[in-house]
């Protein structure tokens, strides 16, 4: 046979999350039968992590990271270029990415925060925290923010926002349920958005 063929892999994904890992489920049941697209690996800093158990349950595999060798070498980036990983996905991933990981995966990794960006942006806001803030501040609105990843703490350039509306009534647990719908229905579409769009060929 003359000439070659080239043959497409499917875009994979490595999920990096520091918790429970509800966004990562998702992620996962989402692209579960995707024709061009997969969640490769799962990646957390904790070895308690409840995102583990959902690896093993959906049988991805799981990497566990030290500071070290994801800030201070190339060894995860190693890793993942190895497993020929096309995109990184942050789903309640708590360490600072180094700039010499957003250099190797350039415009090639989103993270999720559950604030409108730049407000409640930043070192510490995650989680309750940034729901605590809302509430003490009495805003009438949340929601969440689907970002580029650069070196600094949720600043990089923002893919998407969705708002809902905030009751006086509401504490700082009822405005997080609030902000995660809007999480599990739209991070997913908008990585698969973005990857048409910009990494698929």
């Amino acid at each position: 046979m003359e000439g070659s063929t080239i043959v497409n892999h499917k875009v994979k994904i490595a999920i990096f999350a520091s918790g429970g890992g509800s966004n990562a489920e998702k992620i996962i049941g989402y692209f579960r039968n995707h024709t061009t697209i997969e969640v490769s690996l799962i990646v957390t800093n904790k070895v308690d992590a409840g995102v583990l158990k959902i690896a093993a349950l959906n049988n991805i595999n799981a990497l566990i990271i030290t500071k070290r060798s994801f800030s201070q070498t190339n060894e995860i980036i190693d890793i993942l270029k190895s497993l020929q990983i096309d995109m990184v996905v942050l789903a309640g991933f708590l360490w600072l990415v180094p700039i010499h990981f957003v250099e190797a995966f350039p415009n090639k990794i989103l993270n999720i925060h559950p604030s409108l960006l730049p407000k409640y942006g930043g070192k510490g806001m995650y989680g309750h925290h940034v729901h605590e803030a809302v509430k003490a501040n009495q805003d009438k609105e949340s929601g969440m923010t689907i970002h580029l990843v650069n070196e600094k703490f949720d600043d990089g350039n923002i893919i998407f926002q969705e708002k809902c509306a905030i009751d006086a009534k509401m504490d700082a647990s009822e405005i997080a349920a609030e902000v995660l719908k809007l999480e599990h229905t739209y991070y997913p579409q908008i990585i698969e958005e973005f990857i048409k769009n910009k990494i698929a060929k």
